[in-house]
């Protein structure tokens, strides 16, 4: 790949702008790409850039995650400096705002072997603040880091389907997106560092809102009655209709291949929704905006995870409320 260029900007800032070659994803997949964090979606994402022709290196806390990236052909690490140290192109996909800030800049973290001009996408949900902290740090060593969150759960990153909410310097959004759609159909700029975190924060309170509504309609008309396969039907051809109720149906036996189908194991955590919640609470206060069915959500997912839901999907708020009368 062509060497960053560093300019100095009327204001005194620095800026990097990657030189990127016209060629072919044949060519461009000849360079090493990096992936640290292979959890529920880590792995079917590093898996894509595979079958898209890149060559991967790989780093996961546990080491057990690694081992099948290995069969394919993957090199496997002793930690996230030392994929900073074979590929100038890393992503990252990290469960919290912590996990990153260790990833980046502890000990073993990438910024202690990262090489100038290097492009670093951070696919986590953290904090805004958190993502601009990083992207500081990055620039200082030389490196660009853009923060690129995902949308679209564990079935979307198997078939390559997610949408990628970007936010990082605009020139080097193209550089980004070479590697994001190998991953995921939308791939969408939203302007600075901070504000891909932002339209995800956005977005997960919106779902969560919205899955708590589905639960609360199924079991209202199932207590009333209604068979759940008629009803969702009804509701999905109807004004009611949402993602969670047409794609992620949270009543077992209503659809095939969703986490309800499987006592709720695999797709999202309720442990993440409720720390993704508390990051929308975080930016609500600071921007003091009213969310209260935000908050209310933000509830039901703590107590969820203090009733020993904490592993399973998001969408058993239906089997919470169906055993939680005292709600």
């Amino acid at each position: 790949m062509a060497a960053a260029v560093v300019r100095r900007g009327p204001a005194g800032w620095w800026r990097w702008h990657r030189r990127v070659m016209v060629c072919s994803r044949t060519m461009a997949s000849k360079t090493p790409v990096g992936f640290v964090g292979l959890g529920n979606m880590g792995n079917p994402m590093a898996k894509n850039l595979v079958k898209h022709g890149y060559p991967i290196v790989v780093y996961d806390v546990f080491p057990e995650a690694c081992k099948e990236f290995q069969d394919l052909g993957a090199q496997v690490t002793e930690s996230p400096a030392d994929v900073a140290e074979k590929a100038d192109r890393i992503i990252t996909m990290l469960p919290s705002s912590p996990h990153a800030q260790e990833v980046y800049t502890g000990g073993n973290g990438i910024l202690k072997k990262v090489k100038k001009g290097s492009l670093l996408i951070d696919s986590s949900t953290i904090d805004p603040a958190v993502s601009k902290e990083l992207a500081k740090a990055a620039e200082n060593m030389g490196a660009v880091f853009m923060d690129a969150p995902v949308s679209g759960g564990v079935g979307a990153a198997r078939a390559g389907n997610l949408t990628f909410m970007v936010g990082g310097v605009e020139q080097e959004f193209n550089a980004a997106k070479e590697l994001l759609t190998c991953m995921g159909s939308n791939v969408v700029y939203c302007g600075e560092v901070g504000t891909g975190q932002a339209a995800k924060i956005c977005n997960n309170m919106l779902l969560a809102i919205s899955m708590i509504g589905t639960a609360e309609a199924m079991n209202l008309g199932i207590r009333l009655g209604l068979d759940p396969k008629l009803l969702a039907k009804i509701l999905n051809m109807s004004s009611g209709r949402c993602w969670s109720s047409d794609t992620y149906n949270p009543v077992p036996g209503v659809m095939e291949g969703v986490p309800s189908a499987n006592n709720y194991q695999g797709g999202f955590g309720t442990t993440l929704m409720a720390k993704d919640l508390g990051l929308a609470q975080i930016s609500a206060t600071s921007t003091k905006t009213p969310v209260p069915l935000g908050s209310q959500a933000h509830q039901i997912y703590r107590m969820m995870c203090a009733k020993g839901y904490a592993m399973k999907d998001f969408s058993a708020v239906f089997q919470f409320l169906r055993e939680e009368e005292s709600l």
